[in-house]
This record gives structure tokens, C-alpha cells and sequence, in this order.
């Protein structure tokens, strides 16, 4: 059964299902993370125009990139992107790439340098797949560092558009300290909770 019958597909953000999962599944952090979410997208819409554009100048469309990514309890989702590399792009991490700088745009180096690729994840915390801090969520086919995360704990943490690893050297640092820094993260949480 889907609200105002609008989607035949099941996994749509409008199903009844959906919603009766969001509106009871709200927990007050969940709830903070999604309106200020929410908030931000309408105050930030103006950027989305202009990043849209530029990138359709550039480009055309799609302005928009979907991936398969890993969320909280080893599930998936599709994580939602500002398009910043060029449409015939293999679908592998950056770092896989051989010579990455060949299928940025021009744009797409602005746009990343900025951090702008990532404002569409507001879309993502509106669904209740992501939140703003916690782990940045894996692709799909990152197996060696989805193994680190599930030996450590930190997959039962709902991924993030910034987290402790990232403020903590981003890609500059190994897989291993990244999980080192989601762990610590996840421990000073459970403590917060604890003092509640």
C-alpha cells in the first residue's frame, strides 16, 4: 500500500511501510538529525541550483550520482551525490582508480575540494539511512575495510557524512587507523549514553 498511490516501487521513500518505519522508529537524536537535515536542505537549495548547473554545463545530465553503499548493520542503501567525475567512470573507490585525475570534471575539483559532492547525503539523513557524524559509509565492494569494521564493532554505527576519522586525516590515513578512529568514536558514544 503506498501513500497517495503515487510509487509502484517498494523501496520508495513514500510507502506506507516507509513511513509507518520512520515515524515509529524515531529516536529524539534521530529525530534532531533529520530535522536539521531538513532544514538545511531548504536553506541550501540555492547551492544545489548552482552546483546543478555547473555540472550540467559541463557535463549534462545526470547531476546526481547513486551508489551502493554499506549502512548500519552491514545493510545497503544508496547514498545520494553531487556528480563530480565524468559519466563513464568505473564504479570502484577513487583510490582504486588508475589515474583518478583523468575522469574528474572540472567542476567535480571545486565541487570536492568543497566538499559540495556530499550536501545531496542531507537527502539520506531525511530517510533515517545516514546521520551527520559516524563512520563515512563504505562501497558496496570495499571488503577489506567492511572485515576491519565488523572485527571492531563499528558497523552497528549508522554512517555519517563527517566522522571522527575523517576530522582525523580523511584519506590521508590507513584503513586501520580510520577503523581505529571509528572505534574510539563508538566507545566515547556509548559512554555519552551511559551518562544520560
Amino acid at each position: 500500500m503506498y501513500a497517495l498511490g503515487a510509487f509502484k516501487n517498494k523501496s520508495s521513500f513514500i510507502s506506507i511501510e516507509n513511513l509507518h518505519r520512520i515515524v515509529c522508529g524515531f529516536k529524539p537524536k534521530n529525530m534532531f538529525n533529520r530535522l536539521i537535515a531538513l532544514i538545511l536542505l531548504i536553506v541550501l537549495s540555492p547551492v544545489f541550483v548552482l552546483v546543478g548547473l555547473a555540472i550540467i554545463i559541463e557535463d549534462g545530465f545526470p547531476v546526481f550520482f547513486l551508489q551502493k553503499r554499506v549502512g548500519v548493520n552491514y545493510s545497503f542503501f544508496h547514498i545520494y551525490k553531487f556528480r563530480s567525475m565524468k559519466k563513464n567512470t568505473p564504479n570502484v573507490a577513487t583510490h582504486l582508480l588508475e589515474n583518478p585525475g583523468q575522469y574528474l570534471l572540472k567542476t567535480g575539483i571545486l565541487i570536492r575540494k568543497l566538499s559540495l559532492d556530499e550536501l545531496p547525503n542531507l537527502v539520506n539523513i531525511i530517510k533515517g539511512e545516514m546521520v551527520f557524524v559516524g563512520p563515512r559509509p563504505a562501497l558496496y565492494n570495499q571488503d577489506d575495510l567492511m572485515a576491519l569494521r565488523v572485527t571492531a564493532g563499528v558497523e552497528k554505527l549508522k554512517p555519517g557524512i563527517t566522522g571522527w576519522a575523517q576530522i582525523n586525516g580523511r584519506d590521508e590515513i590507513s584503513l586501520e587507523d580510520k577503523v581505529a578512529f571509528e572505534k574510539e568514536y563508538k566507545q566515547q558514544q556509548k559512554f555519552n549514553a551511559g551518562m544520560l
